[in-house]
């Protein structure tokens, strides 16, 4: 396994980040485990079984990682920088249902500072 890569700012990952989702199936994936996710943690807390939450591991990073086995074709990020990913996830899903996410991704293209 190569060394992961390095970013000087969490917006340089961020850039990177999309880059690496940029196939919409891949994205949809990552929204639909990201949600299912979170929605068995709040249950969990509320019905006050807190361990049920432990399962948004396999059904997050299931779908996310599906997406890119499969989809997209690339290693997650997770792997080198599981905790800007995991926040990252939380960040494109808000941009995905806010309908910012496209304008992002093509702000991102343009930019002449690239990975």
């Amino acid at each position: 396994m190569s060394e992961p890569q390095t970013f000087r700012s969490y917006e340089e990952f961020f850039s990177f980040y999309l880059e690496q989702h940029s196939e919409a199936g891949n994205r949809w994936m990552h929204a639909i485990g990201t949600t299912l996710g979170l929605m068995v943690a709040i249950v969990a807390f509320v019905t006050h079984h807190p361990w049920y939450a432990l399962l948004w591991i396999p059904l997050g990073y299931g779908f996310a990682w599906t997406g890119h086995f499969l989809l997209e074709k690339n290693t997650p990020a997770t792997f080198g920088h599981p905790f800007w990913s995991f926040i990252s996830d939380f960040r494109m899903l808000w941009l995905m249902v806010t309908g910012r996410l496209d304008a992002r991704m093509k702000e991102d293209l343009k930019s002449p500072q690239r990975f």
